[in-house]
């Protein structure tokens, strides 16, 4: 016990006038990742990209067995930033420059790290919003994820004087030269059909849009326990009884499932986009609940040559995921201009796919 009395055990984590500008974030319980959480992953949002599914598929394309689905790697990272980051958030709003890096195996290791680059209080000095740089790393050290992300957090008192503003540079996207590719790439045996399409970057042209036409129904217990193996311990994703009283009087479905959904259906029409290369940048245009039925569409923004392959290319791509209504007429914007009421998603992302 201490002088004042007895000190405090449990954490309630970092609201918005506990952060300032350059400080680094080191967050707790690294994360051996193993076939059963790719399992589970799988199970939860019904991927289906051969190179995360089969050991002998990705063995074809020089890797030693079958890489952990590149967005379960980005959300385990998430999970461990959110006790710091994001424990007191009001909404998560967005990303930027996200690099995959060094792809991550059964058995490997991840921790995290990360850096306030951004803070500004907001008009009604109840809340502000923070930037952090996350960095993710296996147990050699190797980068497998570095990103920014900006979320809008409470203050624990309004009265509280608010932290210097101070906005970070982000760029717009990843340039060519700064996407991975991992250096034992080989696509020279990469099989069409096993991946599922025949189309590859060469079929697929600027501008062009897709509609990925399934959709997939957000279920209570699913959502909540794909969060909960990412060990993201947000209270706005699982507390029912503090959400009703809060603004949408229930649990918000974790932004990153919607996204791993998306992912997920964009296997039809992409099925060739064997991974992620890059997150540019991304925004929940509105929250989603159980219940609603998620449908996604896709645009192609850029065809990349990457340097030094001709085997190999890079599309960046532009996909809306949207509730309850299908995509077939690619909605985006509503009549008055704004964005459509029942888009839930939009993410600006690279992905690698084999050339002709």
């Amino acid at each position: 016990m201490s002088e004042t009395g007895p000190v405090a055990k449990t954490a309630h984590g970092n609201f918005f006038e506990d952060f300032s500008a350059g400080q680094v974030l080191r967050h707790a319980t690294p994360r051996s990742v193993t076939v059963g959480d790719q399992a589970l992953y799988t199970a939860l949002t019904g991927s289906r990209f051969a190179l995360h599914a089969s050991d002998e598929f990705a063995r074809a394309l020089h890797f030693p067995r079958a890489p952990i689905d590149d967005l379960l790697v980005f959300h385990i990272v998430f999970g461990k930033t959110v006790p710091d980051v994001s424990l007191n958030a009001v909404a998560n709003l967005g990303y930027a420059s996200c690099v995959f890096g060094a792809p991550v195996y059964p058995g490997d290791t991840l921790s995290a790290e990360s850096t306030v680059i951004g803070l500004k209080e907001n008009s009604n000095r109840k809340t502000g919003v923070v930037t952090v740089r996350s960095s993710g790393v296996n147990q050699r050290g190797e980068t497998v994820l570095d990103y920014s992300r900006w979320v809008m957090v409470n203050k624990r008192d309004p009265g509280a004087p608010a932290p210097d503003a101070v906005t970070p540079e982000l760029a717009d996207s990843v340039p060519a030269a700064d996407l991975i590719v991992p250096p034992d790439l080989d696509v020279s045996a990469y099989d069409c059909g096993l991946a599922g399409a025949e189309h590859l970057w060469d079929d697929y042209a600027a501008g062009e849009r897709i509609d990925h036409i399934d959709g997939m129904t957000l279920e209570e217990a699913e959502h909540q326990m794909a969060t909960r193996l990412y060990q993201n311990t947000a209270r706005v994703h699982f507390d029912l009884l503090a959400a009703t009283s809060g603004r949408f009087g229930r649990r918000i479905v974790y932004g990153g499932h919607i996204i791993s959904l998306a992912r997920a259906l964009s296997f039809n029409g992409l099925a060739n986009a064997f991974r992620l290369a890059a997150i540019n940048g991304g925004r929940h245009a509105s929250p989603s609940f159980a219940g609603d039925t998620i449908y996604a569409w896709s645009e192609v923004l850029e065809k990349i040559a990457l340097p030094g392959r001709k085997d190999l290319g890079a599309l960046r791509l532009r996909t809306i995921a949207a509730k309850n209504q299908p995509c077939a007429g690619f909605p985006l914007k509503g009549e008055d201009g704004k964005t459509h009421p029942a888009v839930v998603l939009d993410l600006d992302y690279t992905v690698l796919m084999p050339r002709r």
